[in-house]
């Protein structure tokens, strides 16, 4: 999945991208709420992690211009102001969550799964497919009883795939939540991930569960002919 972190102080901004990459998030980083707004009206994201004192637009002003366009992202806020009539402006202004600084970082996961999961009522902290499973807390994979090592950009296309089965992930939506604006399209990584996913997942004599979907990206069918 891919979230936006928009964040002034470089030392946070760092910790939190950190933090988030090691956990298998792709993240773009913003140092203002202007730049904020444009990476957000011009990528597309999973979840947004806001500072509200930011120079420009401070978060709060950034999550209520974004919601006045009708983008519905899962917006967390993060701040040092501890006055409630603070909290509640943020959460007033189209906010899911607000953490107080400073936090933890397996607080900010926690509470990035929680949004998430609010938004697809249907996601939890596990996801199946076939004998596939996929722990999203643990960070582990197991196809029946074997354990499945996996990088955090093989996880984070396994969860990609996961989410979306029975249907299929075009390369340009696994380009758009698996890896950040950095990333050059032009190449095929996509393809290489998907081999690497399959040498894994699909070893000689077992139901392969990951399959191309000609014209249109990968899917994975619960081991289904």
């Amino acid at each position: 999945m891919r979230i936006l972190v928009a964040e002034d102080e470089a030392k946070v901004a760092t910790f939190i991208e950190r933090g988030l990459k090691e956990a298998g998030y792709a993240v773009d980083v913003a140092a203002d709420g202007d730049e904020a707004i444009w990476l957000a009206e011009n990528h597309p994201y999973d979840a947004w992690v806001f500072d509200v004192m930011m120079p420009g637009k401070d978060g709060i002003s950034v999550v209520r211009h974004l919601r006045r366009l009708g983008q519905r992202v899962p917006a967390i806020l993060l701040t040092a102001r501890t006055r409630v009539e603070d909290r509640v402006q943020g959460l007033d202004a189209g906010a899911d969550d607000y953490i107080p600084k400073p936090f933890s970082l397996s607080e900010l996961l926690a509470r990035l799964r929680a949004v998430l999961r609010r938004q697809r009522p249907s996601l939890s902290n596990h996801l199946t497919v076939g004998d596939l499973t996929l722990d999203l807390v643990a960070h582990t994979a197991r196809r029946g009883t074997r354990e499945i090592a996996l990088t955090n950009r093989e996880f984070a296309l396994l969860e990609l795939l996961m989410l979306a089965s029975p249907k299929p992930v075009s390369k340009t939506a696994i380009v758009e939540h698996v890896w950040d604006q950095n990333f050059d399209s032009g190449t095929n990584v996509v393809q290489v991930y998907i081999k690497y996913l399959r040498e894994k997942i699909d070893p000689a004599g077992e139901a392969p569960l990951i399959q191309t979907v000609r014209g249109v990206g990968y899917a994975l069918n619960g081991g289904e002919p």
